[in-house]
């Protein structure tokens, strides 16, 4: 029962040591200890340019660039968070179904190396009852506290049939470049 038990406690130890890097260079000194994950704080994130529903009932997209301005590997573990602000409400925006695989699964980005997602939204009558009239779309990445805020100049977003939850939604990483 012991031999199990410090077993256990090994593997849970080697797991617990991957999945944390302290974001040092080897030098014992930590970058960025204050967002979740040491290297998030160094990650740009670059909002657009979209290509923009142009009227009710269509579909945009907006695609979001991340890009490792650090000095070592950053590792985004789970899906972005995306939220509308409309008139002094937030509203999360919800991940797209084919993203639910990409929850678990990490990117790994090395120096200068980029990933992007892709905000997907319905856009809605202009004013009208089933819209949101969406001025900024905050995200957070995983791994972080802090959000980014960019103004949204796409037009409404429609809301879905329940006239609350936006129609728009968020996918998982995808590998930009080579």
């Amino acid at each position: 029962m012991r031999a199990t038990s410090l077993t256990v406690a090994a593997l849970a130890a080697a797991l617990l040591l991957t999945a944390c890097d302290d974001g040092g260079d080897g030098d014992g000194k930590s970058r960025d200890s204050k967002a979740g994950s040491a290297c998030v704080g160094e990650l740009a994130v670059q909002f657009g340019p979209a290509n923009a529903a142009p009227a009710a009932g269509d579909t945009g997209n907006v695609p979001v660039t991340v890009t490792n301005r650090g000095g070592g590997e950053c590792v985004l573990d789970g899906l972005p968070a995306v939220e509308f602000e409309a008139g002094g409400t937030t509203t999360s925006v919800a991940a797209d179904e084919g993203a639910g695989a990409a929850a678990s699964t990490k990117t790994t980005l090395v120096k200068e190396a980029s990933t992007s997602f892709t905000l997907t939204y319905v856009r809605g009558d202009e004013g009208g009852s089933k819209s949101l009239g969406v001025e900024t779309v905050k995200v957070r990445l995983p791994g972080s506290t802090e959000t980014r805020s960019f103004k949204w100049s796409y037009g409404d977003v429609a809301l879905k049939s329940d006239g609350k939850a936006p129609d728009a939604s968020v996918s998982g990483f995808q590998q930009t470049g080579d």
